[in-house]
């Protein structure tokens, strides 16, 4: 597979707004995203359909499938940042246009449930996109420092990234020893999962896996993890980073569970490859953005996470 970078975001640059799985509960929050952006310097345009309901959903499957084809048509648009996640996404996976993507490389962004449209774009078209901050979610209110130096300098500078770091205050572990090399696939842990066995998951042949979840039990994390294990994911990638598992613990006293630590023990702590534990991203704010399909560098000896080529051309 050919891998296309998409062109580099510069000041006056367009951006479009889309939301293809669901929509904030606060809409005040798509209006002060788009504030931000112009401030920045960026224009900005809303697509037609944002700030829909249909229960859970953005709005219909062709409402929230037209903005994302819109955007992606429209050349003046350089960037398309989704207001939010939440359900829906993989409900349009058979419905994209993928040659049109492909004709049309531009920078994506989004997390969470936009993990299903990020792995099946990659998977179609080969075009890289963007895990990391949304319009309405880490764009809206106050914006941590962390999060979008790092996100800006990512999709600005046609320089290699260089290494992923935590804040200050949070330490990356490492549960095995090892280092790797390989292009970054993964997301939420769910929706790679409920990707399996459909015709749109990427091949995870000597890739970097990263995963994040949130709001998911460990018996439910147990589940997921057994799940990729038993359909080879584990034993194809070169190395693992799994990143923020945001309250992920069994809160009822009552209830007999194993720990979150004992569930990553139990799969990943006995595996012959890299694997690192808790790098910030994902359901936390500050976090990184990781970029799915570029060329990194893990090394468990240095705790080191290297992206070793420009994200953008």
């Amino acid at each position: 597979m050919k891998i296309i970078k998409p062109p580099h975001l510069k000041k006056g640059d367009l951006i479009g707004l889309i939301s293809p799985a669901s929509t904030p509960d606060n809409l005040e929050r798509i209006n002060e995203g788009v504030k931000y952006f112009e401030r920045l310097g960026y224009r900005v345009i809303v697509g037609k359909n944002v700030g829909r309901y249909r229960g859970y959903l953005a709005g219909t499957d062709e409402e929230r499938l037209e903005d994302l084809h819109s955007m992606f048509s429209n050349k003046e648009v350089k960037a398309i940042f989704c207001v939010r996640g939440g359900y829906g996404s993989i409900r349009l996976l058979d419905k994209i246009d993928y040659n049109l993507i492909k004709r049309n490389p531009k920078i994506f962004v989004g997390y969470s449930d936009i993990t299903s449209l990020q792995l099946a774009i990659f998977h179609k078209t080969g075009l890289v996109s963007f895990s990391g901050p949304m319009a309405a979610v880490d764009f809206a209110g106050e914006v941590n420092s962390f999060t979008e130096e790092v996100f800006w300098r990512m999709v600005t500078s046609t320089k290699p990234f260089g290494k992923l770091k935590n804040p200050e205050s949070d330490r990356i572990c490492c549960l095995t020893s090892g280092e790797a090399k390989g292009i970054l696939l993964g997301g939420n842990l769910s929706l790679v999962v409920s990707l399996l066995g459909t015709p749109f998951l990427p091949k995870f042949d000597k890739a970097i896996l990263f995963l994040e979840e949130i709001e998911e039990k460990p018996y439910r994390i147990d589940r997921f993890f057994a799940q990729m294990k038993l359909a080879k994911i584990f034993d194809k990638v070169s190395g693992i980073i799994l990143c923020s598992f945001t309250d992920c613990e069994e809160t009822d006293p009552n209830k007999k569970s194993l720990s979150l630590n004992d569930v990553v023990g139990d799969y990943f702590e006995k595996l012959k490859k890299p694997v690192f534990y808790n790098l910030i991203y994902g359901h936390v704010n500050p976090k990184n953005t990781i970029p799915i399909g570029i060329r990194a560098a893990i090394d468990c000896k240095k705790c080191s996470v290297e992206i070793t080529e420009a994200c953008v051309t």
